[in-house]
C-alpha cells in the first residue's frame, strides 16, 4: 500500500513543527459529535496572530486497539 502524496506532505510538515518547537496539543470541541478532541496542532504566525493547523486527534483508550497494521501478505 502506497502513502498518498497529500498524507506524507502532512506528515512531513508535523514532523517540521515538532522539530520547531511549534506544536500544540489544544482541547477542542468535534463539530460533528459534540465530542471533547484533544488535536495536535502545528502552530504558525500570519501577521502577528497566531495560526493553528490541526493534524489529528488523540486516540481515546487504547490506539493499539483501535488499529490494525497495513497486511505484510502478498
Amino acid at each position: 500500500m502506497s502513502i498518498p502524496d497529500h498524507a506524507r506532505a502532512n506528515f512531513e510538515t508535523l514532523v517540521y513543527a515538532a522539530t520547531s518547537g511549534d506544536l500544540a496539543l489544544i482541547e477542542c470541541t468535534e463539530i460533528a459529535t459534540g465530542e471533547v478532541r484533544y488535536v495536535i496542532c502545528a502552530v504558525g504566525r500570519d501577521d502577528g496572530d497566531y495560526v493553528f493547523t490541526p493534524f489529528g486527534h488523540l486516540a481515546d483508550g487504547n490506539p493499539c486497539e483501535l488499529y490494525r497494521p497495513p497486511d505484510a501478505s502478498p
